[in-house]
Order: C-alpha cells, then structure tokens, then sequence
C-alpha cells in the first residue's frame, strides 16, 4: 500500500510540473519540467540565480528532500541552480560529502551561493578540514560577484590577516541590492545601525520596504518595527501590524511576538520585575 501511494504521488507531483511548466510565461517554457518542480522544492529565497517569480523555501521539507533530489539531480545537467539546490537537498538529507561535490560543481560553474556555502563549511569545519584562507576565498569570490551573503561572511570572518571591513561590506552590497532582496535587507540593517558609515533611518527604511514587497521576512519585520517607532519616515501603526503579520505567515518568530505586544500591549509583572502575563484588549 505505501509503494502504490509514494508513486501515485510522485506522478501527480510529475503532472504538476508539467502543467507547470506549460502555463508559465514564455520565458520560462525553455526549463525544463524537472528545473520547475527542483526550484519549487528546493530553491534558495537568498540565491541570487533564484527565477524572480520562485519564492524559495528557507530549509527543504523533510517529506520533499527524496523528490528534491531527484528532480534536481535530473536538472543539475544543464543548470548550475539545480546543481547547487540539489546540494541542498543533500545536505538536508545528511548527505554532506555528497552534497560538497555537488556544490563545488556548482561553484566551478559560477555559482555564488554554492561558494557561499562551501565558504561555511571550511569556515566552521563541517564535513571539510577547517581552512579559513579557502573560506576567505571563497567569500570573496562570492562577495566581489555582488552575493549579498558572500559579503557579509567575508566581513564577519575578519583574521589572517583581512580584517572585518565594514565599508567595504557596504559598498558591495551597495551593489547587489539594486536587484536582490537580501542585500537590501543586509545593506539596510548596515545602515539602521550605522556599521561602516553613518547612520540612515529613512535610507534603511526606503531598502527595507524595497526588500519588504519581495516579500523578505526579515525586511517585514523591520518594516513593522520602523513604522511603529516613526524611525525614517512616518509613523503608522495600523501598517506595522500589516508588516508584522505579513513576517508572522512567513514563520518569522520575531514577529509573531510583535504582533501580540501590539495586541496585548499591557503587561503584567510580580514584585521581582518579572512578566506575568499580557492584557490583551
């Protein structure tokens, strides 16, 4: 019984694609189904190769890594983007060697985010001998292509050498956030806080809100947190409840708390300062 359910649904899931792929716009009708059903499945949101109209899933479900990995696998032929998301798979799968070679197939085909990856793990040690100096150059390649990720690891390894350089971790970015989501929000957070220059609310606010109609989790919540402190523009606190819960239904922890601080402003607290509960109205 389970056999005959596992491949009923994998030819409905095949069927999917397929349709697919037939309703896509024409410029998608040159990928293949396999490519459509490994970016849905797999696809990184911080990728700068992600297709603009593919959302991206920030871990691969447990229950789609098998069929990850094959559609990717079957892709990964003719697209470094499925090389890279089939190295993703492999790793949520514990596959990590693995999913090395198929990230270093990646990177050799000019993949960003399979540089940024292996980077980590020769930055942290996992799966790979710890070597800093190949991170480093890793990060860079990354950093110098405009991978928003690749910048900011490349500023936080610091040592041997190269020290952290946050100006130059903002001009990067200053780069890649003319297109790309994340390094909007990065660039912005660089600014709101002021790290490697000065300090600009209504500049971090204009990339937040840029990152925000992508729908970039981090970026709606700093959304809701600048329009309900007025930090870089106007206050309103009716679209940072917006902002917050836009963050909430995409998982951001974060703001699921905002949105019941906002809810239950009134908080209770015993003797010791500590919070009991929250009135909620």
């Amino acid at each position: 019984m389970t056999f005959h359910f596992q491949r009923n649904v994998f030819f409905a899931i095949a069927a999917i694609a397929f349709v697919m792929a037939a309703l896509a716009p024409p410029s998608a009708h040159a990928q293949s189904a396999d490519l459509v059903l490994c970016d849905r499945l797999a696809a990184d949101p911080s990728d700068p190769d992600k297709p603009a109209d593919t959302r991206g899933v920030g871990e691969i479900a447990p229950a789609d890594i098998a069929t990850a990995i094959r559609f990717c696998k079957q892709a990964s032929g003719a697209s470094r983007r499925a090389m890279y998301q089939l190295g993703r798979a492999y790793a949520a799968n514990r596959q990590v060697p693995e999913a090395v070679a198929a990230w270093r197939k990646a990177a050799d085909k000019g993949s960003t985010s399979a540089m940024v990856e292996l980077g980590v793990l020769y930055a942290t040690g996992a799966g790979v001998a710890k070597d800093d100096e190949q991170a480093r150059k890793l990060f860079s390649r990354a950093a110098e292509a405009g991978n928003p990720r690749g910048v900011s690891n490349l500023a936080a390894l610091g040592g041997g050498g190269t020290p952290s350089d946050p100006v130059r971790a903002r001009q990067l970015l200053g780069k890649a956030a003319e297109t790309n989501a994340e390094a909007q929000y990065q660039l912005g957070m660089m600014l709101a806080e002021g790290t490697g220059g000065a300090k600009d609310d209504a500049g971090a606010r204009g990339l937040f809100e840029k990152a925000a109609a992508q729908n970039h989790p981090g970026a709606l919540l700093q959304m809701g947190i600048f329009a309900q402190e007025g930090r870089g523009g106007p206050k309103d606190a009716a679209a940072a409840k917006a902002y917050y819960k836009r963050a909430a239904d995409l998982g951001d922890e974060d703001a699921k708390v905002a949105l019941k601080r906002l809810d239950c402003p009134m908080v209770l607290k015993d003797k010791r300062g500590n919070v009991v509960s929250n009135l909620c109205w």
